[in-house]
Protein backbone atom coordinates (compact mmCIF):
# COMPACT_ATOMS: atom_id res chain seq x y z
CA UNK A 1 0.00 0.00 0.00
CA UNK A 2 1.16 3.57 -0.55
CA UNK A 3 2.74 5.27 2.44
CA UNK A 4 0.41 7.65 4.24
CA UNK A 5 2.11 10.71 2.75
CA UNK A 6 1.59 9.28 -0.74
CA UNK A 7 -2.04 8.31 -0.26
CA UNK A 8 -4.74 10.01 -2.29
CA UNK A 9 -8.12 10.87 -0.76
CA UNK A 10 -11.47 11.33 -2.44
CA UNK A 11 -13.54 14.38 -1.50
CA UNK A 12 -15.81 12.43 0.85
CA UNK A 13 -12.76 10.81 2.48
CA UNK A 14 -11.47 14.17 3.76
CA UNK A 15 -12.65 13.48 7.37
CA UNK A 16 -10.47 10.34 7.31
CA UNK A 17 -7.49 12.33 6.07
CA UNK A 18 -7.94 14.91 8.82
CA UNK A 19 -7.92 12.19 11.49
CA UNK A 20 -4.84 10.54 9.99
CA UNK A 21 -3.08 13.91 10.00
CA UNK A 22 -4.00 14.45 13.65
CA UNK A 23 -2.72 11.00 14.62
CA UNK A 24 0.57 11.52 12.77
CA UNK A 25 1.00 14.97 14.31
CA UNK A 26 0.33 13.58 17.78
CA UNK A 27 2.84 10.75 17.28
CA UNK A 28 5.46 13.25 16.17
CA UNK A 29 4.75 15.40 19.22
CA UNK A 30 4.98 12.33 21.47
CA UNK A 31 8.47 11.52 20.16
CA UNK A 32 9.74 15.09 20.31
CA UNK A 33 8.37 15.90 23.75
CA UNK A 34 8.85 12.39 25.16
CA UNK A 35 5.33 12.60 26.56
CA UNK A 36 2.95 9.64 26.73
CA UNK A 37 0.06 10.46 24.41
CA UNK A 38 -1.01 6.87 23.79
CA UNK A 39 -4.48 7.35 25.32
CA UNK A 40 -5.24 10.35 23.09
CA UNK A 41 -3.87 8.51 20.04
CA UNK A 42 -6.01 5.48 20.88
CA UNK A 43 -9.11 7.70 21.07
CA UNK A 44 -8.32 9.19 17.66
CA UNK A 45 -7.75 5.72 16.17
CA UNK A 46 -11.14 4.60 17.46
CA UNK A 47 -12.70 7.72 16.00
CA UNK A 48 -10.94 6.93 12.71
CA UNK A 49 -12.42 3.42 12.66
CA UNK A 50 -15.89 4.79 13.43
CA UNK A 51 -15.56 7.41 10.70
CA UNK A 52 -14.53 4.82 8.12
CA UNK A 53 -17.47 2.65 9.13
CA UNK A 54 -19.88 5.57 8.97
CA UNK A 55 -18.72 6.54 5.49
CA UNK A 56 -18.80 2.92 4.24
CA UNK A 57 -22.28 2.24 5.66
CA UNK A 58 -23.82 5.22 3.89
CA UNK A 59 -22.30 5.10 0.43
CA UNK A 60 -24.39 6.32 -2.49
CA UNK A 61 -24.07 4.48 -5.83
CA UNK A 62 -21.92 7.33 -7.17
CA UNK A 63 -19.54 7.09 -4.22
CA UNK A 64 -19.17 3.36 -4.84
CA UNK A 65 -18.27 4.22 -8.43
CA UNK A 66 -15.66 6.64 -7.09
CA UNK A 67 -14.22 3.99 -4.75
CA UNK A 68 -14.05 1.47 -7.60
CA UNK A 69 -11.78 3.96 -9.41
CA UNK A 70 -9.72 4.96 -6.38
CA UNK A 71 -6.11 5.45 -7.56
CA UNK A 72 -4.81 3.47 -4.55
CA UNK A 73 -7.15 0.53 -5.15
CA UNK A 74 -5.50 -2.87 -5.77
CA UNK A 75 -5.62 -4.15 -9.34
CA UNK A 76 -5.45 -7.65 -10.82
CA UNK A 77 -1.70 -8.20 -10.44
CA UNK A 78 -1.79 -6.96 -6.85
CA UNK A 79 -4.52 -9.45 -5.92
CA UNK A 80 -2.57 -12.25 -7.59
CA UNK A 81 0.60 -11.21 -5.77
CA UNK A 82 -1.16 -11.18 -2.38
CA UNK A 83 -3.23 -14.35 -2.86
CA UNK A 84 -0.97 -16.64 -4.85
CA UNK A 85 2.51 -18.06 -5.26
CA UNK A 86 4.51 -19.06 -8.33
CA UNK A 87 2.62 -16.82 -10.76
CA UNK A 88 3.83 -17.27 -14.33
CA UNK A 89 2.50 -14.57 -16.64
CA UNK A 90 1.79 -15.68 -20.21
CA UNK A 91 1.88 -13.25 -23.11
CA UNK A 92 0.47 -12.70 -26.57
CA UNK A 93 -2.54 -13.78 -28.60
CA UNK A 94 -0.34 -15.64 -31.16
CA UNK A 95 -1.76 -13.40 -33.85
CA UNK A 96 -1.14 -9.64 -33.43
CA UNK A 97 0.67 -8.72 -30.19
CA UNK A 98 0.66 -8.84 -26.41
CA UNK A 99 -2.05 -6.55 -25.02
CA UNK A 100 -0.73 -5.01 -21.79
CA UNK A 101 -4.26 -4.14 -20.60
CA UNK A 102 -5.09 -7.85 -20.26
CA UNK A 103 -2.87 -10.04 -18.08
CA UNK A 104 -3.00 -13.70 -17.21
CA UNK A 105 -1.15 -16.85 -16.33
CA UNK A 106 -0.97 -19.86 -14.05
CA UNK A 107 -0.53 -19.41 -10.29
CA UNK A 108 -0.83 -21.52 -7.17
CA UNK A 109 -3.78 -20.77 -4.90
CA UNK A 110 -3.45 -22.79 -1.67
CA UNK A 111 -1.44 -25.42 -3.53
CA UNK A 112 -3.90 -25.65 -6.43
CA UNK A 113 -2.94 -24.47 -9.93
CA UNK A 114 -5.37 -21.87 -11.23
CA UNK A 115 -5.45 -19.79 -14.42
CA UNK A 116 -5.89 -16.12 -13.50
CA UNK A 117 -6.96 -13.62 -16.17
CA UNK A 118 -7.86 -9.97 -15.70
CA UNK A 119 -7.64 -6.39 -16.83
CA UNK A 120 -4.75 -4.38 -15.39
CA UNK A 121 -4.67 -0.62 -14.87
CA UNK A 122 -1.56 1.41 -14.12
CA UNK A 123 -0.54 2.95 -10.82
CA UNK A 124 0.87 6.20 -12.26
CA UNK A 125 0.70 8.20 -15.49
CA UNK A 126 3.39 6.19 -17.27
CA UNK A 127 2.00 2.77 -16.40
CA UNK A 128 -1.59 3.85 -17.07
CA UNK A 129 -0.56 4.70 -20.62
CA UNK A 130 1.38 1.42 -20.83
CA UNK A 131 -1.71 -0.51 -19.69
CA UNK A 132 -4.06 1.65 -21.80
CA UNK A 133 -6.04 2.45 -18.64
CA UNK A 134 -7.27 -1.14 -18.45
CA UNK A 135 -9.04 -0.96 -21.82
CA UNK A 136 -8.18 -4.06 -23.83
CA UNK A 137 -7.93 -4.27 -27.61
CA UNK A 138 -9.23 -7.33 -29.54
CA UNK A 139 -5.88 -9.08 -29.09
CA UNK A 140 -6.36 -8.75 -25.32
CA UNK A 141 -9.59 -10.71 -25.48
CA UNK A 142 -8.05 -13.21 -27.88
CA UNK A 143 -5.14 -13.64 -25.47
CA UNK A 144 -7.63 -14.23 -22.67
CA UNK A 145 -9.41 -16.89 -24.74
CA UNK A 146 -6.11 -18.56 -25.58
CA UNK A 147 -5.29 -18.80 -21.89
CA UNK A 148 -8.74 -20.15 -21.09
CA UNK A 149 -8.33 -22.88 -23.70
CA UNK A 150 -4.89 -23.66 -22.26
CA UNK A 151 -6.41 -24.03 -18.79
CA UNK A 152 -9.11 -26.29 -20.24
CA UNK A 153 -6.47 -28.44 -21.93
CA UNK A 154 -4.72 -29.06 -18.60
CA UNK A 155 -8.00 -29.24 -16.63
CA UNK A 156 -7.27 -26.22 -14.41
CA UNK A 157 -9.95 -23.87 -13.02
CA UNK A 158 -10.17 -20.31 -14.33
CA UNK A 159 -10.59 -17.12 -12.31
CA UNK A 160 -11.17 -13.83 -14.13
CA UNK A 161 -10.75 -10.49 -12.36
CA UNK A 162 -12.76 -7.73 -14.04
CA UNK A 163 -11.69 -4.10 -13.79
CA UNK A 164 -12.19 -2.00 -16.91
CA UNK A 165 -13.95 1.21 -17.97
CA UNK A 166 -14.73 -0.67 -21.20
CA UNK A 167 -13.09 -2.30 -24.18
CA UNK A 168 -10.86 0.13 -26.11
CA UNK A 169 -13.12 2.07 -28.56
CA UNK A 170 -10.40 3.15 -30.99
CA UNK A 171 -10.64 2.83 -34.78
CA UNK A 172 -7.83 0.27 -34.92
CA UNK A 173 -9.59 -1.91 -32.36
CA UNK A 174 -12.77 -1.89 -34.40
CA UNK A 175 -10.82 -2.66 -37.57
CA UNK A 176 -9.27 -5.70 -35.89
CA UNK A 177 -12.66 -6.99 -34.78
CA UNK A 178 -13.34 -5.79 -31.23
CA UNK A 179 -16.99 -6.84 -31.30
CA UNK A 180 -16.22 -10.26 -32.74
CA UNK A 181 -13.47 -10.91 -30.19
CA UNK A 182 -15.77 -10.17 -27.25
CA UNK A 183 -18.65 -12.14 -28.77
CA UNK A 184 -16.32 -15.10 -29.40
CA UNK A 185 -15.21 -15.06 -25.76
CA UNK A 186 -18.80 -15.08 -24.52
CA UNK A 187 -19.62 -17.97 -26.85
CA UNK A 188 -16.57 -20.01 -25.88
CA UNK A 189 -16.75 -19.33 -22.13
CA UNK A 190 -20.27 -20.77 -21.95
CA UNK A 191 -18.94 -24.20 -22.95
CA UNK A 192 -15.58 -24.37 -21.14
CA UNK A 193 -15.24 -27.75 -19.41
CA UNK A 194 -13.40 -26.40 -16.34
CA UNK A 195 -14.78 -24.31 -13.47
CA UNK A 196 -14.93 -20.59 -14.29
CA UNK A 197 -15.30 -17.91 -11.60
CA UNK A 198 -15.61 -14.22 -12.52
CA UNK A 199 -15.13 -11.44 -9.98
CA UNK A 200 -15.59 -7.70 -10.54
CA UNK A 201 -12.78 -6.10 -8.51
CA UNK A 202 -13.22 -2.53 -9.76
CA UNK A 203 -15.09 -1.16 -12.75
CA UNK A 204 -17.29 -3.54 -14.71
CA UNK A 205 -18.32 -1.64 -17.81
CA UNK A 206 -20.18 -2.93 -20.83
CA UNK A 207 -18.80 -5.57 -23.20
CA UNK A 208 -15.30 -4.88 -21.95
CA UNK A 209 -16.28 -6.59 -18.72
CA UNK A 210 -18.55 -9.22 -20.26
CA UNK A 211 -15.71 -10.37 -22.55
CA UNK A 212 -14.21 -12.20 -19.55
CA UNK A 213 -17.39 -12.26 -17.46
CA UNK A 214 -19.17 -15.54 -18.27
CA UNK A 215 -18.72 -18.15 -15.56
CA UNK A 216 -20.25 -20.70 -13.21
CA UNK A 217 -20.09 -18.06 -10.49
CA UNK A 218 -20.07 -14.30 -10.97
CA UNK A 219 -19.29 -12.14 -7.95
CA UNK A 220 -18.57 -8.50 -7.19
CA UNK A 221 -16.38 -6.91 -4.57
CA UNK A 222 -18.39 -4.65 -2.28
CA UNK A 223 -17.33 -1.27 -3.72
CA UNK A 224 -17.57 -2.03 -7.42
CA UNK A 225 -20.07 -1.52 -10.21
CA UNK A 226 -21.28 -3.54 -13.17
CA UNK A 227 -23.47 -2.12 -15.93
CA UNK A 228 -23.78 -1.48 -19.63
CA UNK A 229 -22.51 2.11 -19.53
CA UNK A 230 -20.64 4.40 -17.17
CA UNK A 231 -22.68 7.01 -15.25
CA UNK A 232 -20.85 9.85 -17.03
CA UNK A 233 -21.60 8.46 -20.49
CA UNK A 234 -25.20 7.77 -19.53
CA UNK A 235 -25.54 11.34 -18.28
CA UNK A 236 -24.01 12.77 -21.46
CA UNK A 237 -26.47 10.80 -23.62
CA UNK A 238 -29.63 11.54 -21.62
CA UNK A 239 -28.87 15.08 -20.40
CA UNK A 240 -26.14 16.21 -22.80
CA UNK A 241 -23.91 16.83 -19.80
CA UNK A 242 -21.84 14.92 -17.22
CA UNK A 243 -23.43 16.98 -14.44
CA UNK A 244 -26.16 14.37 -13.88
CA UNK A 245 -23.74 11.49 -13.34
CA UNK A 246 -24.85 10.98 -9.73
CA UNK A 247 -28.48 10.64 -10.82
CA UNK A 248 -27.41 8.29 -13.61
CA UNK A 249 -25.49 6.12 -11.14
CA UNK A 250 -28.62 5.88 -8.98
CA UNK A 251 -30.90 5.03 -11.91
CA UNK A 252 -28.55 2.48 -13.50
CA UNK A 253 -28.80 0.23 -10.40
CA UNK A 254 -25.16 -0.71 -10.81
CA UNK A 255 -24.03 -1.71 -7.30
CA UNK A 256 -23.38 -5.22 -6.07
CA UNK A 257 -26.59 -5.22 -4.03
CA UNK A 258 -28.60 -4.19 -7.10
CA UNK A 259 -26.97 -6.82 -9.28
CA UNK A 260 -27.58 -9.47 -6.62
CA UNK A 261 -31.27 -8.53 -6.40
CA UNK A 262 -31.58 -8.74 -10.17
CA UNK A 263 -29.98 -12.20 -10.17
CA UNK A 264 -27.15 -11.02 -12.42
CA UNK A 265 -24.41 -11.91 -9.93
CA UNK A 266 -24.23 -14.69 -7.36
CA UNK A 267 -22.37 -13.06 -4.48
CA UNK A 268 -21.03 -9.77 -3.11
CA UNK A 269 -17.61 -10.10 -1.45
CA UNK A 270 -16.95 -7.77 1.50
CA UNK A 271 -14.02 -5.35 1.51
CA UNK A 272 -11.84 -4.03 4.34
CA UNK A 273 -13.29 -1.17 6.37
CA UNK A 274 -13.31 1.94 4.19
CA UNK A 275 -12.59 0.03 0.97
CA UNK A 276 -10.02 -2.32 -0.55
CA UNK A 277 -7.48 0.50 -0.95
CA UNK A 278 -6.97 0.65 2.85
CA UNK A 279 -5.66 -2.88 3.29
CA UNK A 280 -4.39 -4.92 0.34
CA UNK A 281 -3.64 -7.95 2.49
CA UNK A 282 -7.13 -8.14 3.95
CA UNK A 283 -8.80 -7.43 0.60
CA UNK A 284 -6.85 -10.28 -1.01
CA UNK A 285 -7.61 -12.60 1.90
CA UNK A 286 -11.33 -11.87 1.66
CA UNK A 287 -11.26 -12.64 -2.06
CA UNK A 288 -9.22 -15.79 -1.45
CA UNK A 289 -11.67 -16.91 1.24
CA UNK A 290 -14.41 -16.69 -1.38
CA UNK A 291 -12.55 -18.36 -4.24
CA UNK A 292 -11.18 -21.43 -2.47
CA UNK A 293 -14.46 -23.04 -1.33
CA UNK A 294 -16.23 -22.09 -4.57
CA UNK A 295 -13.55 -23.83 -6.65
CA UNK A 296 -13.81 -26.87 -4.35
CA UNK A 297 -17.57 -26.92 -4.83
CA UNK A 298 -17.45 -26.53 -8.61
CA UNK A 299 -14.78 -29.20 -9.12
CA UNK A 300 -17.11 -31.79 -7.57
CA UNK A 301 -19.69 -31.20 -10.32
CA UNK A 302 -19.25 -33.16 -13.61
CA UNK A 303 -18.09 -30.97 -16.50
CA UNK A 304 -21.20 -31.50 -18.64
CA UNK A 305 -23.44 -30.63 -15.70
CA UNK A 306 -21.45 -27.43 -15.07
CA UNK A 307 -21.86 -26.41 -18.70
CA UNK A 308 -25.62 -27.03 -18.64
CA UNK A 309 -25.93 -25.10 -15.38
CA UNK A 310 -23.92 -22.22 -16.89
CA UNK A 311 -26.13 -22.11 -19.99
CA UNK A 312 -29.25 -22.15 -17.81
CA UNK A 313 -27.83 -19.47 -15.51
CA UNK A 314 -27.20 -16.97 -18.30
CA UNK A 315 -30.27 -17.99 -20.28
CA UNK A 316 -32.67 -16.96 -17.52
CA UNK A 317 -31.06 -13.57 -16.86
CA UNK A 318 -33.56 -10.77 -17.08
CA UNK A 319 -36.32 -12.88 -15.59
CA UNK A 320 -35.47 -11.99 -11.97
CA UNK A 321 -33.57 -13.77 -9.23
CA UNK A 322 -36.29 -16.27 -8.31
CA UNK A 323 -37.32 -17.32 -11.80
Amino acid sequence: MPALKDRQFLDFEKPIKELYDQIEQMRTTEVKSQTDLSAAISDLEKKLTDTKKSLTDNLTPWRRVQLSRHPDRPYTLKYIEKMCTNFIELHGDRNVKDDKAMVGGFAELDGRTVMFIGQQKGINTKTRQYRNFGMANPEGYRKALRLMKLAEKFNKPIVTLIDTPGAFPGLEAEERGQGEAIARNIYEMISLKVPVICVVIGEGASGGALGIGVGDKVAMMENTWYTVISPESCSSILWRSWDKKEIAAEQLKLTGTDMLNFGLVDDVIPEPLGGAHWDYEEAAQLLKNYLTPVIDELEKIPAEQRIQDRIKKFGKMGLGRNQ
